[in-house]
């Protein structure tokens, strides 16, 4: 039974066995920085698709940053977790959270992507990629933001999950997999015995590898005609 992962690498891998039915159908892999971008780049290569990043940012409970009550993509849209309601929340406290954090969204598009636009879920298979759900604020920011970018399908991939997380994302997507639900869930990085952090010049260099990849097959289309 399993109940931990080795590193990222091992549970991408595990995860691209699940998902092989999309092998063949281009799909675009989007991960949720920075952790994810390793695994998502692993399984878009197994599933022969496209790797690109879905900007979310968490937005921090205040004085516990890392306790996400909810997230907002980098068009500004927010979701807001039920534990909001029952929290005292200085004034104007989500409002200025969601609006810095949109900006460090829109300031990494440009630091991860430069010389490319995002890509375009339109009419396309989107597997949205991240290492766990705990909250699930992340993911739901997420699949929100690419359903509106109208995919044909939309499928939410994680190793592991709380189970109560998994079932709030679950109604968003057209398919989740998810390969753990822990009974005793505390957070993500519980259930992997090596879970280093991931720098921004890791997620730079396996989006620049992704983009030399896809303009490989044209070049040698042009020199072949030459």
């Amino acid at each position: 039974m399993l109940t931990s992962f080795r590193n990222r690498e091992e549970a991408a891998r595990l995860l691209a066995r699940e998902l092989m039915p999309y092998r063949g159908r281009n799909p675009l892999v989007l991960a949720i920085p920075r952790g994810a971008v390793v695994m998502g780049k692993i399984i878009a290569d197994e599933l022969e698709g496209e790797l690109d990043v879905v900007l979310v940012r968490k937005i921090g409970a205040p004085g516990n940053p890392e306790y996400a009550i909810g997230a907002v993509d980098e068009n500004g849209w927010a979701y807001l977790s039920e534990a909001t309601e029952s929290m005292y929340l200085p004034p104007g406290y989500i409002e200025k959270e969601k609006q810095r954090q949109a900006e460090i969204c829109r300031t990494r598009r440009k630091q991860y992507t430069p010389i490319r636009p995002p890509a375009d879920p339109s009419g396309r298979v989107v597997i949205i990629v991240d290492d766990g759900l705990a909250t699930g604020a992340t993911m739901i920011a997420a699949l929100h933001a690419t359903r509106a970018r109208n995919p044909a399908e939309l499928v939410c991939a994680v190793p592991v999950a709380a189970s109560d997380s998994l079932e709030k994302v679950r109604p968003l997507a057209d398919k989740v997999v998810c390969l753990m639900t822990p009974p005793l869930f505390m957070a993500v990085g519980q259930f992997y015995r090596e879970f280093l952090q991931v720098e921004d010049e890791e997620v730079e260099r396996l989006l620049a590898e992704q983009s030399v990849a896809a303009h490989r097959p044209a070049e040698r289309t042009v020199e072949k005609r030459i």
